[in-house]
Parts: C-alpha cells; structure tokens; sequence
C-alpha cells in the first residue's frame, strides 16, 4: 500500500510557526506550574504531585497550548515533508526568549540578540532550501515498518538506560533529550496516519486488512511516544530552565525527524549535491544558535 499527499510548503511553514508560537507558551507555563507543584511539595502541601499540576490553571492553559500545538504541527505536516515542518520546531526557542523577555519587563541582551538572528538565518536557509529540491513520496508498507522498528529499539534503549541509572545521579538535559526523540516519533507516524486515513477513506472505509493493522500499529506508536514524551518533559521542566528545555527540544525533535524523513522516507532523495551541503551549513548555523542563545540566557538569570 502506498499513500501520496499533495504538498503545499507555504501554508505548512505558516501552520509549523503558529504550533512554534504555541509551543513556546505552552511550555513557559507548564514551566511555572511544574515549578510551582515542586515548591508546594517541598513545602509539605498536601496532595499528590499530579492533583498538584492538575489544579495549577497555568499547567492546565500550557497543556492546552501544546495541544494545539501538536495539532497545528500536524496539520502543517499534511501540507508539506516533514523535512520542511520540523526545522521549524527552532523558531520556538526565539519566541520562548522574546516571551521571557517581555515578561520580565527587561529587554535582551546583545548576545541573546544576536544568538536569536543566528537561529532565524539557520533555519530560513534550511527551510528555503528543503522547500525547492524536497518531495513527497509515497509512503510505503516497508518504510512505515522500518519507522517502526527504529521506535522499538528507542525505547528498548531508553528503558535499559532507565533501569541501569536507577540509582545513580540522572543529568538533568537527559529528560530533555529523551523528550525530543520521542516528539519526532509522534510527528513522525501522525503524518503516516493521517495519510493512510484519508487513503481508507477515499476508497470507502477502513478495512481490517494487513495495512490497516500498520495503521493500529502507527496508532499505538503515537500514543506511547506521545505519552512518555510528555512525561519526560515534565521530569525536564522540574530540572531545567524553560529556555534549556525549549532548546533542547528544538533541537533533538527535527533532528530525529529530518533523519527519519531522509533516511527511511526518502524525501531528500532527489536533491542535488549542493542542496545536501546547504542542508549541513544552515543546520549547523541553527545548532549554533540555540546553543548560543541557551549559554547567553544562562550567564543573564
């Protein structure tokens, strides 16, 4: 079986940076509600944890936001490739920094500025450049397998690492990068999804045949990357800064994602010589940036 989608990469660039906005909010205030549910339990408050976040209205409006935010992103993702979408998921980390900013009443830092143009420059260059010389291709039963089986070593790996480091000391931008990598698995089989849902519908409904259990399949891999990745990245906030988990998270996210829509989807497969070196400065510069905006944040707290 084998699913195709037209592409229309402006629309899905300007659905990719409404779930960035989105996203940068969202996470700002779950930010403050996870830092206030560690304060009420420090301070003996009662009640659980999760009653704790689940009674906090800023967790609760930010868990909103990042629903929306999936949901924009995966709207933009059926409109244009995966590799054009996620690089977008940086622009999150501008807004998570001008949002701090406006919030603390101070403006930024030449540093933080600067650090900021890098990440635009990086990402304008590879988006503009993924945009002329990426394609969609059908997506095939072999491929949709091969995605899978990579999510299934992941998570083999990350419970050993979880069972191995129970009783040792965690680095705090784990949770963070763990988080990343399943966000790309979700982004990566919600538009598998979508694709073989419109494909069941235009020829008459699902059916309970070998495709359509890829497409259960796909499902489950949604929700349980989608769930340990929204955990791992409460475990994040406890730990970090929003600016560090934003960073990391627009990082490691279209990392994965871009290497799974080049590797196993095939979507840079007609690209000439020069666009694969254009792909490697501009993401380079973007890495740059976010590193630099993260060290610049820090040295201003």
């Amino acid at each position: 079986m084998t699913m195709e989608l037209s592409s229309t990469p402006l629309l899905g660039i300007a659905l990719a940076l409404a779930s960035a906005a989105a996203l940068a909010l969202g996470n700002l205030l779950q930010a403050r509600g996870v830092r206030a549910m560690e304060q009420n339990a420090t301070q003996g408050v009662d009640g659980s944890k999760v009653m704790h976040l689940v009674r906090n209205h800023f967790w609760l409006i930010g868990a909103l936001l990042l629903v929306v935010a999936i949901v924009l992103q995966l709207s933009a993702l059926t409109l244009a490739p995966l590799m054009v979408v996620q690089p977008l998921g940086v622009v999150a980390l501008v807004f998570t920094a001008l949002i701090t900013a406006l919030v603390a009443k101070r403006m930024p830092s030449r540093r933080v500025v600067l650090a900021i143009l890098t990440c635009v420059v990086g990402v304008a260059g590879f988006v503009t450049v993924a945009a002329l010389v990426s394609t969609q291709h059908p997506i095939t039963d072999v491929q949709l397998i091969a995605v899978l089986s990579v999510l299934a070593a992941v998570l083999i790996a990350t419970g050993l690492v979880w069972v191995l480091g129970r009783n040792r000391p965690t680095p705090p931008v784990l949770w963070v990068v763990l988080g990343g990598v399943f966000s790309a698995f979700v982004a990566t089989l919600g538009k598998t999804v979508i694709l073989r849902v419109q494909t069941a519908l235009q020829s008459g409904g699902l059916k309970w045949d070998a495709a359509n259990i890829l497409t259960i399949a796909c499902i489950l891999g949604i929700g349980i990357a989608g769930g340990l990745s929204v955990y791992l990245v409460q475990r994040a906030h406890a730990s970090n800064r929003p600016e560090v988990v934003v960073a990391g998270l627009t990082v490691v996210d279209p990392a994965v994602a871009v290497v799974l829509g080049i590797v196993i989807l095939g979507e840079a497969s007609s690209a000439p010589l020069w666009a694969l070196f254009a792909f490697i400065v501009a993401g380079a510069v973007a890495v740059g940036g976010v590193f630099a905006l993260s060290r610049a944040e820090n040295e201003t707290a």
